[in-house]
């Protein structure tokens, strides 16, 4: 495939995503013209940090994003979402604050074990979910749903049942602003995650072998692919997705609370996917329209709070919305637009010809 073709194909997947976003632009531009107006504050540590509608949506769809990013993979390998991230989201921030806990003083090395403690266990949940799928071919959502319905109890018995609070300038830097950058940290640890995910598919076959997995799981292993592994490192990588998402969690309240810790992510998550243009039935995928998606969710949850909607009323806003979004984006309603659009080319053709008659 020439760079021509890679390039078409990349842009008609991200139509969906990037035409709801300019909608959303043009809808709150016309609605209040300085909703993407960007200023300088002064947080509570006296540091200037950037403020404004357009920075609580990048900053507060971090967690989302990375979680997303981790979710495309799993989704393209298996055919099938994990409902259980907010869940392992919450271990693993209770096992952040775990050895957070565990000295007389948060220091930077302390935070650095904390989190590699914290994607071990993440990873060592996802690999429980990849086995029960990969080596017992139970559906993805169902062998989740194990850890979905139990996950927030075994974060609280981590520890102890209590919320501990986890008071240090470093967590609040994780969670807030470095001193000294405007832009928000989590902001920059999608970035991170971001670039990693590029690197990882640049210098390794897996972008390539887990399409193949999920296009055709057979067909791969004819041709010497491990379609076990591939499905089951695609929950670890999502473990370590989750272990970020919920330590950034657990700093930005500086605190662990089990019950509340990313809750009803996990569909906003799949959404985030699907609008991503993401086949929710395994095969290609593109991780830059999953990241694009978890901002539309944003971006419209902001919007309507803006516009003054009670936040009992914004889910169902909200459902109303991505529900127009998925079905323009379903292959169903693609194929039609692609025939619509092949007869148009054809008619245009065969007026070009008569024409040079």
């Amino acid at each position: 495939m020439d760079t021509k073709k890679k390039f078409n194909l990349s842009l008609g997947q991200l139509t969906i995503p990037i035409i709801a976003i300019l909608i959303l632009v043009v809808f709150n531009l016309i609605r209040d013209p300085s909703f993407f107006s960007i200023g300088i504050t002064q947080n509570n540590d006296g540091n200037s940090v950037l403020s404004g509608n357009l920075i609580t949506v990048i900053n507060g769809a971090s967690e989302l994003a990375i979680l997303a990013m981790g979710m495309t993979l799993v989704t393209a390998a298996c055919g099938g979402q994990d409902i259980s991230v907010g869940a392992a989201a919450a271990i693993a921030g209770s096992a952040f604050v775990k050895i957070l806990k565990s000295g007389d003083s948060i220091s930077v090395g302390t935070v650095i074990l904390a989190f590699l403690f914290a994607c071990v266990v993440a990873m060592i949940f996802g690999a429980f979910n990849g086995t029960l799928v990969a080596v017992f071919k139970i559906q993805p959502m169902i062998a989740t749903l194990i850890l979905y319905t139990c996950g927030r109890s075994i974060a609280y018995w981590i520890n102890g049942g209590a919320t501990p609070t986890v008071q240090s300038s470093i967590i609040t830097a994780i969670g807030g602003f470095i001193p000294g950058i405007p832009v928000p940290t989590p902001v920059l640890i999608v970035v991170i995650v971001a670039i990693i995910f590029k690197l990882v598919f640049h210098f390794t076959s897996l972008e390539i072998l887990t399409q193949s997995v999920g296009i055709n799981g057979s067909a791969a292993r004819l041709n010497g692919i491990n379609s076990t592994f591939i499905k089951l490192l695609s929950f670890i990588v999502l473990g370590v997705c989750v272990a970020v998402a919920g330590c950034i969690g657990v700093s930005r309240l500086g605190l662990i609370n089990h019950e509340t810790l990313l809750i009803d992510i996990e569909m906003d998550t799949i959404l985030a996917v699907a609008i991503g243009g993401n086949n929710l039935g395994g095969g290609k995928f593109k991780i830059s329209g999953s990241i694009i998606g978890a901002y539309v969710i944003q971006m419209l949850t902001i919007t309507l709070y803006a516009m003054k909607v009670s936040s009992t009323d914004v889910k169902a806003y909200k459902a109303i919305v991505i529900i127009l979004l998925v079905v323009i984006g379903s292959p169903v309603v693609k194929a039609k637009f692609e025939k619509l659009m092949t007869k148009l080319r054809s008619g245009k053709a065969k007026e070009t010809v008569k024409g040079a008659e």
